[in-house]
């Protein structure tokens, strides 16, 4: 086998064996760690200081996208007048392998000061910061996949492995929702189908093509080929929805016979189309489109009538045709 294969995979075993010795460590001190975090009333400051910090800011990101609110505080940025940020309430994550970061470890007195819970995450459960912490969650590793034993590997692994179980099991205890992260995502697909609905896409008003039964089908044409649906809505005398005429119901009209000239819309409309209403999760009005195989969907009011129109490929082009958060 290639070396470089080979090496690959050991690295993978090694962070594997990491990440089941931490599971093992998942006990009482990390419960406490998540309700002191839940029933804090200011936010979490994570710190962290090189591949610590790194880790640190992506915990952070996870954290806020799932309803926990949390800000990185860069430890020697924090000496010099970040400090500013903390208040009491917040509780302190304070990552660090060693434990004896010394930027670290001069934040503790700090913390202290001003009054915070101060969380630690290290690899060094007899460390000055471990000693200094409220509550200790052990990220110690037998080994690092890096073959000198310093660059930190296994070890970053755990790290943010812990961080998403705590953003997890507070994501649980919030009953945080898909709802509820569309919210803090809506320039993401999936916040657009959790929160877009069809009033936001539909074209309503004069836009919408619309002809009454009794019309002739070459007005009905004419009607179709000025708006851009490929369609048109057919009403009855009161405008209530009666039936769509699309341009594959002209094609096979005109399959059958070329001559046209008494036909009106009522003898041609397809009836009971497909509708929505205007109140609709777009991407609900996206899913009806693709199971029925149609290009455009009539949006109606509570008596029926036509309000508007949806086309399937402003959906599409929306960002509606998967369920992925970015």
């Amino acid at each position: 086998m290639d070396s470089s294969i080979e090496r690959g995979k050991e690295v993978i075993r090694i962070e594997t064996q990491a990440l089941a010795a931490l599971e093992s460590r998942i006990n009482g001190s990390f419960a406490d760690a998540v309700e002191l975090i839940y029933n804090c009333k200011g936010r979490v400051i994570v710190t962290g200081l090189g591949k610590s910090g790194l880790v640190a800011r992506k915990i952070v990101a996870t954290m806020n996208s799932t309803g926990t609110a949390a800000v990185f505080l860069h430890p020697a940025d924090a000496a010099h007048g970040d400090l500013g940020m903390v208040r009491k309430d917040d509780v302190a994550i304070c990552i660090s392998k060693s434990g004896d970061t010394e930027e670290i470890r001069q934040l503790l007195p700090m913390f202290r000061h001003i009054g915070m819970k101060v969380i630690s995450m290290v690899g060094s459960p007899g460390s000055t910061l471990a000693k200094q912490s409220d509550i200790v969650l052990d990220i110690s590793v037998k080994e690092e996949a890096c073959p000198h034993d310093l660059a930190p590997t296994a070890s970053t692994t755990a790290t943010l492995a812990l961080g998403d179980a705590l953003a997890m099991a507070l994501l649980d205890k919030r009953n945080f929702t898909k709802e509820d992260f569309a919210m803090f995502h809506p320039g993401g697909n999936l916040g657009k189908r959790l929160l877009l609905r069809v009033e936001e896409m539909m074209v309503s008003g004069k836009d919408v093509p619309i002809v009454k039964q009794s019309v002739s089908l070459t007005d009905a044409i004419v009607e179709i080929t000025s708006k851009r649906f490929g369609a048109t809505c057919v009403v009855d005398d009161s405008g209530r929805l009666f039936g769509i005429i699309t341009d594959g119901d002209l094609r096979r009209l005109l399959q059958r016979t070329t001559d046209i000239r008494d036909l009106t819309a009522l003898n041609v409309a397809s009836k009971n189309p497909k509708t929505i209403r205007k109140d609709s999760l777009a991407a609900i009005a996206l899913e009806e489109m693709e199971d029925f195989k149609i290009t455009q969907l009539i949006v109606v009011d509570g008596e029926h009538r036509p309000i508007g129109m949806l086309h399937l490929h402003d959906l599409v082009k929306a960002g509606l045709g998967n369920g992925s958060s970015e």
